[in-house]
């Protein structure tokens, strides 16, 4: 197994982020557009998804090559970005890409679930060298980032359905990202009262 190496955190943040940024500035550029390619109109939408999905592939691509090393979420995020961008393209749909957080986070949520119905968790397995904690506290931790992945699919659902494409852009581009990054701020005192480094002293 290659051995994963350390780069920079800012190169880092750009690879995993830079293609979902582009993906907005380009749809904030192109929206309302329509382009007819061999006869065929596609919107907007459509023509930035279909640049999306070789940025990402490109993007993941060169973070493995550089760090030695794909998280099982980054992975799957690669398999399913490929797969329902493709379709959304292919199908000229643009539903397809707009379902794909969707499937995402009700993956993850599952995948902890299933864990949890056999007393482990997965989330210890992925992240103990990232957050020092008790058994008790890796089980707390794993069924509320659990909830949250079943709400961050049925928020997603209700955006894509029932707001507009815009909406959802949005949604897709800060929401989530601001939604992760608050859920895992606020576990701060759980971090705190479960710390197997202080348990160990």
């Amino acid at each position: 197994m290659a051995e994963q190496r350390k780069i920079n955190p800012m190169l880092k943040f750009g690879l995993e982020m830079g293609p979902v940024i582009a993906f907005f500035v380009a749809y904030v550029w192109l929206k309302g557009e329509t382009f007819t390619i061999s006869g065929n109109a596609y919107s907007g939408f459509i023509l930035v998804t279909a640049m999306f999905v070789p940025l990402m592939v490109l993007t993941t691509g060169i973070l493995w090559k550089l760090t030695g090393h794909l998280s099982k979420m980054q992975i799957m995020t690669l398999i399913l970005v490929v797969v329902f961008g493709g379709l959304t393209v292919w199908l000229n749909d643009p539903k397809f890409i707009k379902m794909k957080p969707t499937i995402l986070y009700s993956f993850f949520g599952s995948a902890l679930a299933i864990g949890l119905l056999r007393g482990e968790s997965y989330l210890r397995n992925m992240m103990d060298a990232m957050l020092p904690l008790t058994q008790e506290g890796w089980m707390i931790l794993t069924r509320r980032l659990m909830a949250f992945f079943f709400g961050l699919a049925i928020a997603n659902e209700l955006v894509w359905r029932l707001m507009s494409e815009q909406a959802w852009v949005n949604f897709k581009t800060f929401g989530l990202t601001a939604a992760l990054f608050a859920f895992f701020m606020s576990q701060s005192k759980l971090l705190a009262a479960h710390s197997s480094e202080e348990s160990d002293t």
